[in-house]
């Protein structure tokens, strides 16, 4: 079975872990395709090109880089031709432009279309966004990466087979807690995400500095809210901020944690999806909190700590407590890479998606 699979989120090489996952399935041979560059607001995001293994990839150009629901994959058509995919699976929501162009072109080829969806909040759409997400819909197979994402779909007369399976998992012998951790000297909370209001890192810095103590916040990303920020940390507490990190330093960033915060607060029309960065930290033996919005709770469970979201005084008693209380630091960091094992691991997610192909094929 030839699979091509296109993603504008395999500019990370982190990524790439699904694919290898994918392609070392026996019966499975996997094309990706992932864009030469991403722009998010005005920055030029070079995609990372780890040396591929069991699977192929090609680099394509973007029509409309860096708007998300109107970019489109240039070329994407020529490589079905020459690859004859029995499966094209585009990593995008079913209202997005290019979500509808691969479909349109993987039935002229003969293949199976599918998706990806995270939508967890039921929305009408304008046209002609709404035209874009029925033609997919009537055509193409779904996965949802969380059953929310499928109810919703469900909601919008969506009849199709759908799986509901995360997009990207975490591979557990990279994303391993240390093995040898030094004390610090100050107690180190972290944040990694995209620097917009909705993400609530002003929540973070207001709770840290109402926690008072010996700590340092170090924050990983980037976007137009880093000014803002810059200049409530003079007036508080002091902050690292570090940038846009390399997806294969994350580790690392992680590993130099006393405690992991995601502190969304959402915005109307949004709220948190999966949460990725909470299940990297979780995988590495991070205590983890976050906020109680979207599906934060439901992917963190009980390996993890939450709190009532945009509450800075309930966030920064937190945080004394586990600065004050180690072994509870201990139960969280066990429990967190205990859930992060059982649930979200790339090989997991990889031999899920798998079967789906599978299934959508010989059905």
């Amino acid at each position: 079975m030839r699979v091509l699979l296109a993603s504008k989120a395999l500019v990370v090489g982190a990524h790439h872990d699904k694919l290898r996952a994918l392609g070392a399935n026996a019966d499975i041979e996997i094309l990706a395709a992932a864009p030469e560059c991403w722009i998010e607001n005005g920055r030029v995001r070079k995609a990372e090109r780890p040396e591929p293994d069991a699977y192929d990839i090609e680099h394509l150009r973007l029509g409309l880089n860096g708007h998300y629901h109107m970019y489109w994959f240039r070329s994407l058509e020529r490589l079905m031709r020459r690859f004859r995919p029995d499966v094209v699976h585009i990593d995008e929501e079913p209202y997005n432009l290019a979500t509808a162009i691969a479909c349109r072109d993987s039935l002229r080829h003969g293949a199976r279309p599918v998706f990806f969806s995270w939508q967890n909040l039921f929305r009408r759409y304008p046209l002609p966004v709404r035209w874009i997400e029925r033609y997919v819909l009537d055509r193409a197979y779904g996965i949802a990466g969380t059953q929310t994402a499928a109810q919703v779909l469900r909601r919008k007369g969506y009849r199709q087979r759908i799986a509901v399976i995360p997009q990207f998992g975490v591979d557990p012998t990279v994303f391993v807690p240390d093995k040898h951790p030094r004390a610090k000297p100050r107690f180190t909370i972290g944040y990694a995400g995209r620097l917009v209001s909705e993400k609530g890192v002003d929540v973070l810095i207001q709770a840290v500095h109402l926690a008072r103590g010996k700590a340092e916040l170090r924050v990983a990303g980037s976007g137009p809210d880093e000014s803002r920020l810059r200049r409530m940390t003079a007036k508080s507490v002091e902050v690292n901020f570090l940038g846009s990190v390399a997806s294969e330093e994350m580790p690392s960033f992680y590993r130099g944690l006393d405690v992991f915060v995601l502190p969304t607060i959402g915005r109307n029309g949004w709220t948190e999806q999966f949460g990725r960065a909470a299940v990297e930290a979780m995988a590495c033996g991070i205590p983890t909190v976050v906020a109680k919005t979207g599906e934060l709770p439901s992917v963190v469970g009980s390996g993890g700590e939450l709190v009532q979201p945009g509450n800075a005084h309930e966030l920064a008693e937190v945080l004394r407590r586990l600065r004050c209380d180690p072994l509870h630091r201990t139960f969280l960091a066990e429990a967190g890479r205990k859930r992060a094992l059982e649930l979200f691991t790339t090989a997991a997610i990889a031999d899920a998606t798998a079967s789906f192909y599978r299934a959508i094929v010989s059905g």
